[in-house]
């Protein structure tokens, strides 16, 4: 009896290894160098910048005042593609993609936090001669505009905060309680899963994470699941990832009330991200603010519903000072 148990064990345990070495071999990905991804990715208007030891790939397009458009996590500047086409007609857009991500691929000095994000644009801001601009970000990259707004109101002359990230405490009826964060977020800051990811990154939860971040599935095409994974696999980006998530930098949410410049927040109704309470928290923390609520709309209005979005956003970049 003992004797059957065993080989029922070793069979069993031979099983779950045998099937662990297969998915691995399926899922295990090598990373893709940048000059083959810059064939797809690379598009009009792109360049790279030299900041320090890194090159930054940013996008311009247009002429007049400069409007800065931050990306979020995981994602590109590609992210910004529909509400370029329509801001480049009446501003200067620069649009980049962060250290640890897209084209850029991996810091030297393995700075992936937001406090470093910041003084990233502001240097791009300098070496492209630009003293004062507007800037708009979503998720990660509304947390970076909004803290360069507090930090430096003389050059950040408006703000458009997209469904952004800021604040870890919510704030509701005298009680306050922790946000809580997507499933990926929390899966890769497991040391276990950071280091199988490095090598082993199956392209469905990038699909998985697509549809979560839309307010409806049914818009996210094969294509942007295609980029998200692509560009993921820059070499030098898994590893990147998994060293920013344990960056967030400082917790600046007590500050936000500090934020004087005029704003505009933006939010899909049914982020699943970053939950559209988060939205009256900003309204409620920037006094000189105004908040649309997008219905239907997910955690990345400007690529779900972007004609409706980038209207609503030139609309204030448009309006004089209130």
């Amino acid at each position: 009896m003992v004797k059957k148990i065993t080989r029922i064990f070793g069979y069993s345990l031979g099983s779950i290894l045998l099937i662990i070495l297969l998915l691995s071999i399926a899922w295990n990905q090598s990373d893709i160098p940048v000059a083959e991804l810059e064939k797809k990715y690379f598009v009009p208007g792109s360049s790279y910048l030299t900041i320090g030891p890194d090159k930054i790939h940013v996008r311009q397009q247009g002429a007049g005042h400069p409007v800065f458009l931050l990306h979020g996590s995981f994602a590109s500047l590609h992210t910004w593609h529909a509400w370029e086409k329509e801001l480049s007609q009446h501003y200067h857009t620069i649009s980049l993609d962060f250290p640890g991500h897209g084209l850029t691929g991996p810091s030297a000095s393995a700075g992936y936090s937001t406090d470093d994000y910041e003084k990233l644009v502001f240097e791009i801001a300098d070496q492209l001669n630009i003293d004062s601009f507007y800037v708009a970000g979503n998720s990660m990259g509304g947390l970076v505009a909004w803290k360069m707004a507090l930090h430096n109101p003389g050059r950040v002359k408006k703000l458009i905060l997209v469904d952004a990230a800021g604040f870890w405490k919510i704030s509701t009826d005298s009680v306050s309680k922790a946000q809580s964060r997507p499933f990926i977020f929390k899966l890769l800051q497991n040391d276990w899963v950071a280091k199988a990811v490095v090598k082993i990154t199956p392209k469905f939860l990038f699909r998985y994470n697509l549809k979560q971040v839309y307010g409806d599935p049914a818009k996210v095409k094969e294509e942007d699941v295609d980029r998200f994974y692509d560009l993921m696999m820059r070499a030098g980006n898994r590893l990147a990832t998994t060293q920013r998530l344990r960056q967030p930098g400082k917790n600046l949410q007590d500050s936000i009330r500090s934020i004087k410049v005029p704003t505009l927040i933006m939010w899909g109704e049914k982020d699943a991200w970053i939950p559209v309470i988060n939205a009256y928290q900003f309204k409620d923390a920037i006094s000189n603010s105004k908040l649309l609520i997008f219905d239907g709309a997910g955690h990345v209005p400007m690529e779900e519903i972007p004609e409706q979005s980038v209207r609503e956003a030139l609309s204030f970049l448009q309006q004089k000072p209130w």
